[in-house]
């Protein structure tokens, strides 16, 4: 590889200091831009993350659900965290280019070639784990946690002329009801979406770690068991104790685990046949031969 395959940059120190400044800049700006977006449009998407606890509490029978705050400012910052949430996922596209532009230079054009459909993928897949989470692991973890509530409890639930919630007289015994807050309903959503999301970054951080030379797929094969385990203990941490919950997660991540072994098997493939081709290694030669017995 000669030194022509890189680009030429010989800007001193200090310049190198001003376009990092002027990327972070305007990754910071794009970041502000999203947020104010985001906040013009943050109660529809404040109601759309409700949406499975709305389903769940209607479905445990209560037809009319009701969110509440208890502090003057809560409602507003709610709105300010969610604004932030999607400012960052609406400018992760230009954050991420200003860190392309940045490094680029000093990258190989076969690196560059490498690099690049991670960089594309890495958000793809945090929108299908945010996804799963919204659409299959929240509505599951909800209806976990307000299964334990008596039904009567929510057809009891009433909204005074004030808005406020009030549980309806019974003659003996005490009512039970749900009064949820609307920040820490959200922080379930937000946590389990962001967790799924980064869950879902599994085969872009395996497959990167193989074209590193830091992981292979004989290795990884060899490690299953442990790849097990370490799966379900991220399982009980970032998900309700429901085996339900818990035992989906693992089966989409021990799946996307063996989507990487295939990954990484492939990027072995293709590099062993570009070295042949260079002469480096022979016909009969393979840098990353695999045994049967590793598997064993």
């Amino acid at each position: 590889m000669s030194d022509s395959d890189i680009e030429d940059s010989s800007a001193p120190l200090i310049e190198h200091l001003a376009e990092l400044r002027t990327r972070i800049i305007r990754a910071v700006l794009a970041f502000v831009v999203g947020m104010v977006i985001c906040f013009a449009v943050a109660g529809p998407i404040l109601d759309f993350l409700l949406v499975p606890i709305e389903k769940s509490m209607r479905a445990l029978g209560n037809p009319n659900p009701v969110m509440q705050y208890t502090a003057p400012q809560e409602y507003f910052f709610t709105l300010i965290r969610i604004s932030m949430v999607g400012g960052l996922a609406i400018s992760f596209p230009v954050i991420a280019y200003q860190l392309w532009r940045f490094v680029a230079p000093g990258l190989y054009r076969n690196e560059k070639n490498a690099f690049l459909p991670f960089l594309i993928a890495s958000p793809v897949l945090f929108l299908m784990g945010a996804a799963f989470a919204q659409y299959v692991v929240v509505p599951l973890a909800m209806t976990f946690f307000l299964g334990f509530a008596d039904l009567p409890s929510f057809v009891g639930a009433l909204v005074t002329n004030g808005g406020d919630v009030a549980a309806a007289s019974t003659d003996t015994g005490i009512d039970i009801v749900f009064n949820g807050k609307v920040n820490e309903s959200l922080d379930i959503t937000l946590k389990m979406i962001v967790a799924f999301g980064l869950c879902f970054q599994l085969p872009v951080l395996l497959t990167l770690m193989g074209k590193a030379g830091l992981a292979t797929a004989r290795g990884l094969r060899a490690t299953r068991k442990y790849a097990v385990v370490g799966i379900l203990t991220v399982a009980a941490l970032v998900t309700p104790p429901d085996v339900t919950t818990q035992l989906i997660l693992f089966v989409v991540v021990y799946g996307l685990y063996e989507v990487s072994i295939f990954l990484v098997a492939r990027v072995e493939k293709k590099r062993t046949e570009e070295l042949r081709a260079a002469g480096v290694l022979d016909e009969d030669e393979d840098l990353f031969a695999e045994f049967d017995e590793d598997d064993k």
